[in-house]
């Protein structure tokens, strides 16, 4: 018997992930998601897979572009990633008015410079996974590395900080 589909929801979001800001430049703008579903694959070659909507719009610009920058968010950037989440945003760039970012260096895409860390991907390949994909990325650049930066959390439908607490408004 399937498993129901709110319950399924509400085990995993038991589970305290780690946020990220998924960025493509494409030739016209750049698109840009937020993403919880991130894993490390491998360290030789550096790989990781991060989980994507199979229809949404960053799936499809991320497959024509075949590159992408990953941010790991800061607790500061609980706003970004709402705002990255939401249906029918705007250009990515437009999204980041009041946030320190640059351009990784192959592809182009954008980097929060107050992230935790930042890497510089080429796909690989995109992997079908129900409703879903899987894009594994090769690691080309590290170009963000904060070590002592707090991240955010996403647990239980909530950004939180690293203690598990809701995150309030700036």
């Amino acid at each position: 018997m399937p498993v129901d589909a709110a319950l399924y929801s509400a085990a995993l979001g038991q589970y305290a992930a780690g946020v990220c800001l998924l960025t493509v430049r494409d030739g016209i703008d750049d698109v840009g998601t937020t993403v919880s579903s991130v894993m490390s694959v491998s360290a030789a070659p550096p790989l990781v897979a991060v989980g994507l909507t199979a229809d949404g719009y960053p799936a499809e610009v991320l497959e024509e572009v075949g590159s992408c920058a990953l941010t790991v968010l800061a607790a500061a950037h609980g706003i970004v990633a709402s705002r990255f989440a939401s249906a029918g945003r705007p250009s990515a760039r437009h999204l980041l008015e009041s946030v320190a970012w640059t351009r990784a260096a192959g592809s182009g895409g954008i980097v929060l410079t107050e992230g935790l860390v930042a890497l510089d991907c080429r796909l690989e390949r995109l992997v079908p996974a129900g409703d879903h994909v899987l894009a594994l990325l090769a690691i080309e650049d590290v170009p963000v590395l904060n070590e002592a930066a707090a991240p955010l959390l996403r647990l239980r439908g909530r950004y939180v900080d690293e203690s598990a607490r809701p995150l309030g408004r700036p």
